[in-house]
């Protein structure tokens, strides 16, 4: 897309503007542009959809084949329910073919391009949007509003937006190196629901004999906390755990629930027993669980670290192992965040009292767990955003389709 130069201080006025360049800013863009409609985006960093491109490094998760893929989002607006079921994963899987991305489903559901990166589908969606006309302005941080135009850090200086319609699609509070840092929660004061760390790690202060195991992935367990069990794996670090399986438990951590890990989560325990009785009182410890249970390596590790002093019941322990950590990591380090602005502050996704003005993505007040819904999230909210924008504008202009997607 174009990057035009400063506008000099004047006061500039355009059909239609976008605040954040990632995937909910962009899908805007798309459905606003697809319409006809021009479209200024613009981002306070220097290239858009950073975050989107670091959450690619290792496989960009667009979404997730799931019977209840829309229920995984928990308490939302009606508005955000209908967003997500008008485009979900099907409709997400068919926007990135569109873009020339073949995608794949793997074994757990979850989907990816081909290509695994998110570098090649973002080009050719910028490409698709610069096509269109649609004009990008780097390294505009929005400072707010000022008689009703948005008003914009630039290396020119202060500028001045007048839009007929505006998206607002500027993250949550995560990531702050990569753009998403909430500071724009400082203009709407009394909308804005705490920010909350969300997919995250947790911190565990290790004692010295787990140092040989930093690095070390944690496979084969269930994490428990409060009703949610997690199958996904671990990675134990130099300060906590970190990975899905733990991103997936973590808002029920942060939220007081207990941790409990069951080390061996396809034996029951009454198997688990019955193993354990079958050994020798003789033999250590270590020799009875790695010949009774094959429980070595990291999980055996994390049993010598939690598991002490033994109670009567040691099968119960290898089942429900207690973790004594240290509350989640910073915000900062977090995949995404919870809080951000209050749905009962929109009126589906309109600012009440508002004209003109909506918001999408992150920076609304919605938490969605790791395997795709996240960017899904996004993607749908940004859409829906822009299509309740084009019916009310005036006159409307709703009807164009977005990305070879029928709206």
């Amino acid at each position: 897309m174009s990057e035009p130069t400063g506008r000099g201080g004047r006061a500039e006025t355009v059909r239609a503007l976008v605040i954040g360049a990632g995937p909910a800013g962009l899908m805007a863009a798309e459905v606003l542009s697809g319409a006809g409609v021009s479209v200024v985006v613009a981002d306070q960093m220097p290239t858009p959809a950073r975050k989107f491109l670091m959450a690619g490094k290792s496989g960009l998760n667009l979404t997730k084949v799931d019977d209840g893929f829309e229920g995984a989002y928990g308490e939302v607006s009606s508005a955000f329910a209908r967003a997500v079921a008008a485009f979900g994963p099907q409709e997400v899987m068919r926007w990135a073919e569109g873009l020339g991305q073949e995608v794949f489903v793997g074994s757990t559901g979850r989907v990816f391009p081909v290509a695994m990166k998110a570098s090649p589908l973002l080009r050719a969606w910028l490409g698709r949007l610069d096509g269109r006309g649609v004009a990008l302005r780097t390294r505009w941080r929005w400072a707010g509003w000022r008689d009703g135009r948005a008003v914009f850090d630039t290396p020119e200086g202060p500028q001045e937006v007048d839009a007929e319609i505006t998206v607002l699609a500027m993250g949550g509070a995560s990531w702050r190196r990569l753009g998403s840092d909430g500071a724009w929660a400082a203009q709407m004061p009394g909308s804005v629901a705490p920010f909350r760390a969300a997919n995250v790690g947790l911190r565990v202060d290790w004692s010295a004999h787990m140092a040989r195991w930093h690095g070390e992935p944690l496979k084969g367990v269930a994490f428990h906390a409060g009703d949610v069990t997690s199958r996904g794996e671990a990675v134990v670090t130099t300060r906590g755990l970190e990975g899905g399986g733990v991103y997936s438990v973590s808002a029920a951590v942060r939220d007081g629930a207990a941790l409990t890990v069951d080390l061996l989560p396809d034996l029951s325990h009454a198997v688990v027993a019955e193993r354990l009785a079958q050994q020798s009182a003789k033999a250590s410890l270590a020799t009875r669980l790695r010949k009774a249970l094959r429980l070595d390596g990291a999980r055996a590790a994390l049993f010598h670290e939690f598991g002490r002093p033994l109670g009567a019941d040691l099968a119960r322990t290898i089942k429900a192992l207690p973790v004594r950590h240290a509350g989640v990591l910073p915000m900062d380090e977090a995949i995404s965040t919870a809080g951000g602005l209050r749905f009962d502050a929109l009126d589906g996704f309109r600012l009440a009292g508002h004209a003109g003005v909506y918001a999408a993505g992150e920076m609304l007040d919605w938490e969605a767990p790791t395997g795709g819904w996240l960017i899904t999230g996004c993607l749908a909210t940004g859409r829906a955003a822009a299509r309740q924008a084009l019916s009310e504008a005036s006159p409307p202009r709703l009807g164009a389709e977005a990305g070879g997607v029928s709206p």
